[in-house]
């Protein structure tokens, strides 16, 4: 293997003395004096389809590559700038894939270069009390030997891939595309996971759409433009997934092969769903959005309707007393029969409005 040179970057990992490093930023000293390795960097090494190690030291990778029949993954955390070069030098990585492992903010794709290729995605979450979104960004290059991971943040549930990996040892026979697919289904299985929490916050805004009170009236507002906001954001990493997926699964490609095709295809068949689901999710929090505009609309008319109806029962007694308090004469004119009568033009007037409105569905 001639892009393993023994020794050379991967010593260069820990060049910093294990109890002075901090992940991305510098050293620290630990009030033990030491950090366990997974601080750094996480390591493990398949042999012929079966585990054979894990958080060993980065410096041995190089050796370790030296036999065809090994598998090395390799995670770092916000790695720095110059070790990170340094190790794609050692592995011939190509100074784009360097590049955009190392910045955030990529979008969801694949590049492939002459020995390796090189992928960005991003695992989803949703806020269990509320629809609010967050990503972690992961790069990940593969060789035919190895697969690094390249963490932009500590939200990614690390614990959570290594275990799914566990449970699939029957397929570590496959390399670095089981990894790979591991990886992608755990992603993947994010994706869906977050469509479905959204699904249901669409579904319990259904219930206070209708609600009555100025309280249930504000959480819709302003649950629905968190829910498009979020959506808006899923598509960005879900839709790129059928791309990245289904570039992977080409035959020039040489990542995957033949007993694991339908593995990859069950992973691109989730995010189709994933995809399809979540452009039907935009469209129903649009129809949320619109219909709460309608219904305010609604309660609006009614309420004018009602200020209107009261408006014109008050209007009668006004127009009456106004009338007999002019300083004309007229029918009942300083006699008691005039103010009787003029009191009850006012009820029977007023009542007629009022069963009138009442009827109309206006009161």
């Amino acid at each position: 293997m001639g892009l393993y040179a023994p020794g050379g970057a991967f010593k260069a990992i820990e060049a910093v003395p294990p109890s002075e490093w901090m992940p991305g930023r510098g050293v620290r000293r630990s009030s033990a004096g030491a950090v366990r390795l997974r601080d750094v960097a996480r390591t493990r090494l398949y042999r012929d389809g079966s585990l054979v190690e894990e958080d060993f030291p980065v410096r041995d990778i190089s050796r370790y590559l030296e036999d065809p029949s090994t598998t090395v993954w390799l995670d770092l955390y916000r790695p720095d700038r110059a070790e990170f070069t340094a190790v794609g030098e050692e592995l011939g990585l190509h100074e784009l894939a360097l590049e955009d492992a190392l910045h955030e903010g990529q979008r969801a794709k694949l590049d492939s270069y002459r020995t390796h290729h090189f992928l960005s995605v991003y695992a989803v979450a949703v806020d269990p009390d509320g629809a609010a979104l967050t990503m972690s960004e992961l790069a990940v290059i593969l060789t035919p030997q190895a697969l690094i991971t390249v963490r932009k943040d500590a939200a990614f549930a690390l614990d959570e891939l290594v275990a799914r990996w566990d449970r699939t040892l029957a397929l570590a026979a496959h390399g670095v595309a089981f990894l790979l697919h591991g990886l992608l289904d755990h992603v993947v299985d994010g994706h869906f996971a977050a469509v479905q929490r959204l699904d249901e916050r669409i579904e319990e805004l259904d219930a206070l759409l209708f609600a009555e009170g100025g309280r249930q009236i504000q959480t819709v507002q302003r649950q629905s433009y968190v829910l498009r906001k979020s959506l808006v954001r899923l598509r960005r990493v879900v839709l790129p997934m059928r791309e990245v997926v289904n570039a992977l699964m080409r035959p020039d490609l040489d990542v995957v092969d033949g007993p694991l095709l339908p593995y990859y295809r069950d992973v691109y068949d989730h995010v189709l769903r994933a995809g399809e689901w979540t452009e039907s999710l935009r469209d129903l929090v649009a129809s949320v959005m619109e219909a709460n505009l309608s219904v305010q609309a609604n309660r609006m008319n009614l309420i004018m309707k009602k200020v209107t109806s009261w408006a014109a029962i008050i209007a009668v007694p006004t127009a009456i007393t106004g009338f007999y308090g002019q300083n004309l004469p007229y029918p009942g004119f300083a006699h008691q029969s005039g103010f009787i009568v003029s009191s009850a033009v006012i009820v029977v007037a007023s009542l007629t409005l009022y069963f009138a409105f009442k009827h109309w569905d206006w009161l």
